[in-house]
């Protein structure tokens, strides 16, 4: 099993359709990989083509549990007065690219345009988003697990 980082590079979205009719989007994506979830900055008024340029770290084991190599990426726009809006979501599979990295060492998925969808799956945009896998070396795991170590007793 290898155990590495999957960095993930949040670029821009463009053509987004609008949620609100009075006021431009406050879009924000939350980024979810099994269970882990990071939130990127709100790009207040950033409307239909908000540039982020964040960056996002996720501990990955491969092969791991179950078969999800999916990372979601879930847009929504902040509301002050009500719950936010889902703006639309794009789900990257990134299997091929976690299984080069933990023979290589490392895998690039260079920043890409996925289309984002409705939960009825109609098109609705595109989100720009690179992504790097870095096994960490199998020295350093023992570390990291923590728990009981031998003692010389």
């Amino acid at each position: 099993m290898a155990i590495g980082f999957m960095e993930v590079q949040l670029v821009k979205a463009k053509g987004l359709q609008e949620t609100d009719i009075f006021a431009h989007m406050d879009p924000y994506v939350l980024l979810q990989y099994k269970g882990q979830e990071r939130k990127s900055s709100v790009i207040h008024e950033g409307g239909r083509n908000p540039i982020w340029n964040e960056k996002f770290v996720f501990r990955v084991e491969y092969p791991g549990s179950g078969d999800q190599y999916k990372l979601n990426l879930r847009i929504m726009d902040k509301d002050v007065f009500s719950a936010d809006d889902f703006v639309g979501q794009a789900t990257i599979y990134v299997k091929d690219l976690l299984a080069e990295g933990a023979e290589n060492g490392s895998a690039e998925l260079r920043p890409h345009k996925y289309s984002v969808v409705r939960a009825d799956q109609s098109y609705c945009g595109e989100i720009e988003v690179g992504i790097t896998f870095t096994r960490k070396e199998e020295e350093y795991i023992e570390d990291d697990v923590g728990g009981w170590k031998e003692s010389c007793f």
